[in-house]
């Protein structure tokens, strides 16, 4: 298959000692030059067509794309090739000394790709506990497109991969999740792909300003335990108008935050919050 134009991801050299975590995004900090164990936790419907009946490939990217910088953003990518065209992953693994005791695999928004603050934080973070992370950006985003596919498309370009990640993982226990877009397809997704519970970050529970078009019943028809962690002021909803979930789930709400976790100026940061969160959730998850 021919090359496809990818995002320039920005990085740039920033001393961990010299600033604080929560000042900084994840994307910025050079994953080579910043030991995870250095990183403290606290700091940081189905389409018609039958995904069977694709065949699905996976190789290694044989350029690195324009603009990336090697090991900014974990293992060298990997193309899957899905129903919906090839979605590509990036692996953080957990060093070398520690146990692998489970596996979550990402997507992102319909705003952005992997390159957000709360993805990278917690693919900087959770690897150091045990927790593998997986990032997954849909063939909409590989191809360069600037608008992201409908729904139906989106789980055809997730499900293959999510199987083969599922199947990689052999007996470690394997979690689906994403953030906004991400998270509606983890959603509806994560039982047909095998996992064992659902990552919901940000959450899109209604579009902004209209409360009566809720998406709620994507999140209560998961059929797997479910966390969902919101911002304070998500205009796509917040913490508390979350109401009716089964008791399989867990809501997070924090203090402050934008959709994308952007605090305004004297706000308290979040995404040390948000790390936290899912960490404490998918250890609960593995007891």
């Amino acid at each position: 298959m021919s090359a496809v134009p990818v995002s320039a991801v920005p990085v740039s050299a920033v001393p961990v000692s010299a600033v604080p975590v929560s000042a900084v995004p994840v994307s910025a900090v050079p994953v080579s030059a910043v030991p995870v164990s250095a990183v403290p936790v606290s700091a940081v419907p189905v389409s018609a067509v039958p995904v069977s009946a694709v065949p699905v490939s996976a190789r290694p990217v044989s350029a690195r794309p324009a603009g990336r910088a090697a090991d900014t953003l974990g293992t060298v990518p990997e193309l899957i090739t899905t129903p919906a065209g090839d979605a590509r992953l990036t692996r953080f693994p957990t060093p070398a000394r520690t146990k692998r005791r489970a596996v979550l695999a990402l997507g992102h928004g319909a705003g952005g790709g992997i390159e957000a603050a709360d993805l990278q934080a917690l693919a900087g973070a959770l690897p150091a506990s045990g927790i593998e992370v997986v990032l997954v950006e849909q063939p909409w985003r590989v191809a360069g497109k600037k608008i992201a596919s409908a729904p139906k498309t989106l789980d055809l370009g997730w499900v293959p991969v999510a199987e083969v990640l599922r199947k990689r993982a052999r007996k470690t226990p394997f979690v689906v999740g994403g953030r906004s877009a991400g998270a509606r397809v983890a959603c509806r997704t994560g039982l047909e792909t095998g996992a064992v519970g659902v990552v919901a970050l940000s959450f899109p529970l209604h579009p902004p300003g209209k409360p009566e078009k809720s998406r709620i019943e994507e999140l209560r028809d998961s059929g797997l335990p479910t966390l969902i962690v919101q911002a304070g002021a998500d205009t796509f909803g917040t913490a508390s108008e979350f109401r009716g979930l089964p008791g399989t789930h867990r809501l997070v709400g924090l203090p402050a935050g934008d959709h994308a976790f952007k605090v305004k100026k004297g706000d308290p940061p979040v995404l040390d919050a948000v790390v936290a969160a899912v960490t404490e959730w998918i250890e609960t998850l593995l007891r």
